[in-house]
């Protein structure tokens, strides 16, 4: 656990911060929040819902499928919304009970073929297909950069979501999150814009792979 860095993190001024859980224990996560970080993020659903606390913030992170959002719905902010197939299963099961879902949607910034999310020419219009559905409630945009050390590439990426999110705020007053930046680049990040990092290693240290 890097308490210098957790200190650090929660300095930062008018910046959400998400402590990264994923295969980290439930002790884990309490000690990080008796230090004062209380966002946590989950790539995968089974592990949100086994470490789920109410006493905390969570947001799911990871590729979220269609006959998995009955679990997750109410109980985290949804930062992967990329379709209007999981938007629809977002909004029946929001209905189901009674409640506004948070989501932010997923934009493909990167060109690596494994990630997921919206292509950023699609964004605007995808925003407007979801106007319809009265049980969600769209906050904010969320990328995962390239993983490169070629600064310029990332920079690059950061400034397209800086200018997208720029131009939703003006049409959705509820748009206040960018959500992008990691262990390794989140300086950058909120250099170009970014109120929401996603931070795991930094504050953890190195994952442990062998958690199921």
């Amino acid at each position: 656990m890097n308490k210098e860095m957790i200190n650090s993190l929660k300095e930062l001024e008018n910046i959400q911060v998400i402590a990264v859980s994923k295969t980290r224990t439930k002790e884990e996560i309490d000690e990080v929040a008796s230090m004062g970080l209380t966002t946590f993020g989950e790539n995968k659903v089974q592990e949100l819902v086994d470490k789920y606390d109410e006493k905390y913030t969570w947001h799911l992170i990871g590729h979220l499928q269609t006959n998995k959002v009955k679990y997750v719905v109410g109980k985290a902010v949804i930062e992967t919304l990329d379709s209007v197939k999981l938007a629809k299963e977002i909004e029946k099961q929001a209905k189901k009970h009674n409640l506004v879902q948070e989501c932010y949607v997923q934009i493909k910034i990167s060109n690596d073929e494994n990630k997921t999310g919206l292509p950023i020419e699609d964004a605007i219009l995808f925003l407007k297909e979801c106007e319809q559905f009265e049980h969600i409630k769209i906050t904010g945009l969320m990328c995962v950069a390239t993983n490169t050390e070629d600064e310029h590439i990332i920079i690059n990426e950061f400034e397209q979501m800086k200018e997208l999110f720029n131009l939703t705020k003006m049409m959705y007053p509820e748009m206040k999150y960018l959500s992008m930046g990691m262990s390794d680049d989140y300086k950058l990040a909120i250099e170009h814009g970014s109120n929401t990092i996603r931070i795991g290693s930094a504050i953890f240290g190195q994952r442990n792979y062998d958690i199921k």
